[in-house]
């Protein structure tokens, strides 16, 4: 019996240091070496600075950026909590939005919901649209979107607000990624974006359609997945070659 068991326990340590130690050290040492970039997380440098990683996106809001698609993990393009809402394409909570009340009895935004989502795309790109009710209707004593009101419209039962773009708007603009990080939108959103960020920035739309071609990347292999761009990327290739004016 206790050459049975000296048998395992030596088997158990080799084992041990094998997967435990040799393998892993390998794979790292291999990686550094032969990927280097990847290994490190696919960082992006700009003057000298790490301003993100290639593959997690994150918040951009300026009128002068492209933005990203929406985010659903933890507050926003949270890497420590990589999540999609989990909502069914039917979900009344994610068509419409849903709002709470806050520790001062504020009554706020929770979910904000598709349709409310759409409506500053529209906004915010000159999107042509029909509404049912004036959207003036909707706004707070500053001017802006009021967004629990919207949301609270959107949710009546005897007349909901119906809002309808005049023109298909790009489902990534509006929808979540399961993960919540996608570094990535489409074409289509970006080139949505254009005139936004040319008027913002003082430059012609060509010129940022450009810009947004030179980083729309084809199919993996020619056939995976469809083509994308890279956020990150381009909003730092639009401040390097389309500086604000």
């Amino acid at each position: 019996m206790f050459r049975e068991l000296n048998a395992g326990l030596r088997m158990l340590l080799v084992m041990t240091v094998l997967t435990g130690l040799v393998y892993p050290a390998g794979v790292t040492v291999v990686a550094r070496i032969a990927f280097r970039d990847r290994a490190d997380g696919s960082l992006v440098v700009s003057n000298g600075r790490v301003v993100g990683s290639r593959l997690i996106g994150q918040a951009f809001t300026r009128p002068e950026y492209v933005h990203p698609r929406p985010s659903a993990a933890g507050s926003g393009y949270d890497g420590a909590a990589s999540a999609g809402s989990n909502l069914g394409p039917t979900s009344a909570k994610l068509l419409n939005g849903t709002t709470t009340v806050d520790d001062k009895q504020n009554e706020i935004v929770e979910f904000d919901g598709i349709k409310t989502r759409i409506v500053h795309y529209c906004l915010d790109n000159g999107i042509p649209y029909d509404s049912s009710v004036p959207l003036e209707r909707f706004r707070n004593a500053q001017g802006n979107l009021d967004d629990v009101k919207l949301i609270k419209a959107f949710n009546d039962d005897r007349a909901p607000l119906v809002f309808t773009p005049r023109t298909p708007i790009p489902a990534d603009a509006v929808t979540a990624s399961a993960s919540g990080l996608d570094p990535h939108i489409s074409p289509a959103n970006a080139q949505a974006q254009a005139a936004r960020v040319a008027k913002a920035r003082g430059v012609s739309v060509e010129q940022v359609l450009e810009a947004i071609a030179r980083h729309t990347e084809g199919r993996t292999f020619g056939i995976f997945g469809e083509p994308r761009v890279n956020v990150l990327e381009l909003n730092l290739d639009l401040d390097r070659r389309l500086p604000m004016k």
